[in-house]
């Protein structure tokens, strides 16, 4: 991986930065630039490109991850794959390398990342985890891949309105079943809504036990990851009960999606969903970003809620 500056610049980050369509709120429902194509199981999957599990001509890079709220410390990079017709493959390696590059050109990490799904049929991802120290401009490549890296910005914390770890997560009144604030419905899981309304962020704050606070929409999220992300926590929630005090908001306040919810300016973000885990104290121990499956959520509370 050999980049000028401004090549890196140009060919980098440019590339890879989240779509947002014309009129659009919130970028592409979580930033993926690969949230209007369609999945496919081949060419990508193991044995294709003469048995290494990369098809002919390579793949490209999908993000899945935000440009607009990353900061140094323990860094989260998913990606999907796409083929050379542009779909999402939804079979492939359990396992892909990489490394990471900064401005330079100097490779600063050398990295491997595991299979994930969230159900059957959709595209799959790979995350990538490394410590970063610095803030600035960096570019994941994955060998077998073709074209540009996936190229990221580390901010100062100090830039960014979306709390990240270490940083006290602020309260705010979200809708609850005994008042809704004015968002209807309070929550678009089909066909139940989720039991996670119960009392608001501010009050689960006070409460002296680690939060965990999702803000997502199910029923309108363009790549599909919101729906699964809030299930999965749905499905384990009970073995963490008495341990953790989980809150949803959505991300609209009607069912048309035509008006942004109040819980989404008050936290700051332009993409979702994002999920945050503190500690008892209302501290973020952890944020996961736009797309994750069970294992992973597992394995963040349980290494935040030990």
């Amino acid at each position: 991986m050999t980049f000028t500056r401004r090549s890196f610049l140009v060919r980098g980050l440019s590339a890879t930065l989240p779509l947002v369509g014309a009129g659009s709120i919130l970028a592409a429902c979580g930033g993926s630039s690969g949230s209007s194509s369609t999945a496919t199981s081949a060419p990508g999957t193991p044995g294709g490109g003469g048995g290494t599990g990369i098809p002919d001509g390579g793949w490209t890079l999908v993000q899945r991850f935000p440009n607009t709220s990353l900061v140094p410390g323990r860094v989260r990079l998913p990606l999907s794959l796409a083929d050379t017709s542009g779909t999402l493959v939804t079979a492939g390696p359990e396992q892909l390398s990489g490394r990471i590059a900064d401005i330079d050109g100097a490779v600063v990490a050398e990295l491997t990342a595991q299979r994930h799904s969230i159900g059957d049929g959709a595209p799959l991802y790979w995350t990538f985890e490394t410590e970063l120290d610095t803030p600035g401009i960096y570019a994941l490549d994955v060998e077998g891949s073709a074209g540009m890296p996936a190229a990221f910005q580390l901010f100062d914390p100090a830039e960014v309105p979306i709390p990240s770890a270490g940083q006290p997560l602020p309260g705010f009144d979200t809708p609850t079943t005994d008042d809704a604030r004015g968002v209807d419905p309070i929550c678009t899981l089909s066909p139940d809504p989720c039991p996670f309304h119960a009392v608001t962020l501010t009050e689960a704050l006070t409460l002296g036990t680690p939060v965990v606070y999702l803000i997502g929409t199910p029923a309108h999220c363009a790549t599909g990851t919101c729906g699964p992300g809030l299930e999965f926590l749905v499905d384990i929630a009970g073995d963490y009960d008495g341990r953790v005090t989980i809150v949803h908001a959505e991300v609209y306040a009607d069912d048309a999606a035509t008006e942004i919810a109040p819980a989404v300016t008050a936290i700051g973000t332009d993409y979702e969903p994002l999920l945050f885990i503190t500690d008892g104290d209302g501290v973020v121990r952890e944020r996961i970003d736009i797309v994750w499956d069970t294992d992973e959520l597992r394995a963040a509370l349980d290494r935040n809620l030990a």
